[in-house]
């Protein structure tokens, strides 16, 4: 790849990781619409890291809090809401993590298509937009039951569709169980901190096992300017959720993926 390549496909995916508009869409498509060679699942994931490092240093006062008060719980101490978050964090992560294992080669195989991504787009859109327009939007992440997060975690999973967005569809199963739009994007983010890690160890490991050469320069350069970008995003996004609602993303992905449409015919 070259440096334009790179710097443009790392700020894409920075400024998507965190938004409903699912990042692995824009990843898969851009190059396709460009004429590039893809960039491959390797520097989708060092992007990934960079997003990773951003929402981690976000959030870095709340995931110290959770680790202390996690870890206080299990040598017998009071459980708190922050261990529970914690918990719950755990809890929501795990049915990604398994099938993203078992999927991957399968999914990399047969759905990075761009039927996919323009369906995946629409449909889940449209949903984001009725949980959006349905919603209560009274509760916080800390009033989260168990099987609130055992849907969120297992609806996860269908993050693992090119174009489906994993914060799009944990933003939606949120809000339909109430969240406030804030408290909906603030537990995505929480859980997309293990998705990603977890992505990263796999991506890893291929990269020692695979026969193709690795530009570790051009990794880097990638995992930086995502992690820029990303962190600029969830600062912005944060900020503007509860007054421009879903709809704009809704837009956004409804038009994307007609766009899409019309260009494969």
């Amino acid at each position: 790849m070259d440096n334009l390549q790179i710097i443009i496909l790392a700020i894409v995916q920075g400024l998507t990781e965190f938004l409903p508009i699912s990042s692995s869409a824009h990843l898969v498509l851009l190059p396709q619409l460009l004429n590039w060679s893809d960039q491959g699942l390797v520097f989708d994931a060092a992007v990934h890291i960079g997003s990773l490092l951003a929402v981690l240093f976000y959030f870095r006062i709340e995931v110290k809090r959770m680790l202390i008060s996690w870890t206080r719980s299990l040598t017998g101490g009071e459980a708190d809401r922050d261990s529970l978050l914690a918990w719950w964090v755990i809890i929501g992560t795990l049915p990604a993590v398994v099938f993203g294992f078992l999927l991957q080669d399968s999914i990399e195989e047969h759905l990075r298509t761009p039927w996919v991504l323009a369906l995946a787009s629409i449909l889940f859109g449209l949903l984001l937009w009725y949980a959006d327009a349905s919603a209560r939007r009274n509760r916080d992440e800390f009033q989260l039951k168990l099987k609130d997060v055992f849907l969120i975690g297992w609806f996860q999973v269908l993050a693992l569709i090119p174009g489906v967005s994993r914060s799009g569809i944990t933003i939606t199963l949120a809000l339909f169980l109430g969240l406030t739009r804030k408290a909906a994007a603030r537990f995505s983010f929480l859980l997309a901190m293990p998705v990603i890690l977890a992505s990263g160890v796999l991506q890893t490991s291929r990269m020692f096992t695979g026969v193709n050469p690795i530009s570790w320069f051009d990794l880097l350069q990638g995992v930086l300017i995502s992690a820029f970008s990303a962190g600029l995003c969830i600062h912005y996004f944060l900020r503007l959720i509860e007054r421009v609602g879903m709809l704009p993303f809704v837009i956004y992905r409804v038009l994307l993926g007609v766009a899409i449409l019309l260009l494969l015919r």
